[in-house]
């Protein structure tokens, strides 16, 4: 009897500390996207990292993965839904806020990556020196991209600038919408889960997709045919994403748990999920060459015309960038070091 009231004050007077919940707390977190259930960020990315914590963290932190906008709102709402605390964890794009992601928006002009792996390590790196500020309100996870745009069209067969000329063509972002209207097409942006049904209806006559999207989304099943650049160019354009934490939830964490998701964050996690997207490159394009579907890659000479035709999206980028208070020709310089560094292969 005097063990077990002993045992009780002492209990109490841990819990009085505050050492209690440090030891036994759990925590449940409601991650947030906009993509099904079959596809990457799902499956490949979120579903894997969510199982890597919980198992270093002794089953302590658990998730429930909320996909194709599960919780409510929009795309372009995710990244304020952690912010607010709506959803504790996102994986979204950022830039389908136009104008609040300026500074990061660099990864997303034309002809600047090559791999999604060595594009997401200096993508990382590039925020962390230069961009910050921009995602203000959340704890930042992760920062990728994918394994790069190519043009899907439902009919057209596009081999040079004048075969796109006047095409009404899907873009993610305003960068993207951007670069679609200087190589000729008609812009028209959307989020890639209204993709196919527009293909199908007529609304656009095709989309800048990565290959990683195309079998998730059955556009191979949609578009007759496919342009890319050759092998070993850069790609036409990217996205970034983001995956960010509720700041509040991870700091009311109990240090052993801030230390799971501290050491599944940054930049090799950031490389690791841009790792993941040049893995599924190879599968999507093959998913529509299965189908007989037609893939046009550009030759280098034409691929340099592309190049050109949309230097002025670069300089008027800087532009917007010095408008906000910012050395955009600077910031540019820093990017094209950082995939000279990690992106160069």
């Amino acid at each position: 009897m005097k063990h077990g009231r002993l045992y009780r004050v002492l209990a109490m007077g841990l819990l009085a500390l505050g050492a209690g919940p440090a030891f036994a707390q759990d925590v449940t977190l409601k991650v947030h996207h906009f993509v099904g259930p079959n596809a990457t960020a799902h499956t490949q990315l979120l579903t894997p990292w969510c199982a890597k914590v919980g198992k270093e963290s002794s089953g302590k932190i658990k998730c429930q993965i909320y996909p194709a906008m599960q919780l409510g709102g929009t795309p372009p709402q995710l990244f304020d839904q952690a912010r607010d605390g709506v959803a504790d964890i996102v994986w979204t794009v950022p830039t389908y806020q136009a104008g609040r992601f300026t500074k990061s928006e660099v990864f997303e002009l034309p002809h600047m990556t090559r791999t999604a792996e060595g594009g997401s390590r200096a993508f990382w790196e590039y925020v962390q020196k230069n961009a910050l500020d921009e995602f203000k309100g959340v704890k930042v996870l992760m920062l990728h991209v994918h394994d790069g745009s190519l043009l899907h069209f439902a009919g057209k067969s596009v081999k040079t600038l004048e075969d796109v000329k006047g095409l009404k063509v899907r873009s993610p972002t305003r960068i993207g919408v951007k670069w679609l209207a200087a190589i000729g097409a008609v812009p028209v942006q959307m989020p890639v889960p209204q993709v196919p049904e527009s293909i199908a209806k007529g609304v656009v006559d095709g989309a800048s997709l990565p290959w990683e999207i195309v079998p998730a989304l059955k556009v191979n099943e949609i578009a007759k045919t496919h342009t890319e650049m050759p092998k070993g160019y850069p790609h036409m354009s990217n996205t970034i994403f983001v995956v960010a934490m509720n700041q509040a939830k991870y700091d009311g964490l109990p240090a052993d748990l801030k230390k799971v998701i501290d050491a599944n964050s940054g930049p090799e996690t950031s490389a690791w999920a841009g790792k993941v997207w040049d893995g599924t490159a190879a599968p999507g394009r093959k998913s529509a060459t299965d189908r007989g579907n037609t893939v046009n890659v550009l030759s280098p000479d034409e691929a340099r015309r592309w190049e050109m035709a949309t230097a002025g999206v670069v300089d008027e980028w800087k532009k917007e960038v010095a408008a906000k208070g910012g050395d955009g020709a600077a910031l540019y310089a820093a990017a094209r070091k950082l995939l000279m560094q990690h992106d160069n292969k």
